[in-house]
């Protein structure tokens, strides 16, 4: 039996943390073509989102991907975020948190990732890293 990541149980248990304790959490992930994001919202081939449940509608947060429906500049949008590109999770307040090294996406099929029958697919389309290897910026 393979092994199963902590990682997205991680994920999950920082997101609760954060919640509980009235903060807001955050991700980073690094965006690659597995990464399903609004055109022009990654800088520096990464994106930072927040995932409370004020800002995201429909959070699915699962063991290969995270996935979501948020507004960006007032457009509700899709994002897909497979759990190994996530680099980090904390709380935008003080920055208590995780931090992740980037792993190499294994690919999940469509089969695996439920879609509700009356919601638009999750767009194809999104932002491509630039060239040579990003690094995550710490913004306090």
């Amino acid at each position: 039996m393979p092994e199963v990541s902590t990682k997205p149980y991680l994920i999950r248990a920082i997101h609760a943390w954060c919640t509980d304790q009235g903060l807001t959490p955050h991700i980073a992930a690094v965006v690659d073509e597995n990464v399903r994001i609004p055109p022009g919202t990654a800088q520096d081939g990464q994106i930072v989102l927040d995932v409370s449940t004020d800002a995201t509608h429909q959070l699915d947060m699962g063991n290969d991907i995270i996935q979501f429906q948020a507004r960006f500049g007032g457009v509700a949008q899709w994002v897909r975020i497979p759990v190994s590109n996530v680099v980090a999770v904390y709380a935008q307040e003080n920055g208590h948190g995780m931090g992740f090294e980037a792993e190499v996406y294994a690919g999940v099929s469509d089969a695996g990732v439920e879609d509700a029958a009356d919601e638009p697919e999750p767009p194809s389309g999104g932002d491509k890293p630039s060239a040579g290897r990003s690094h995550l910026k710490v913004i306090k």
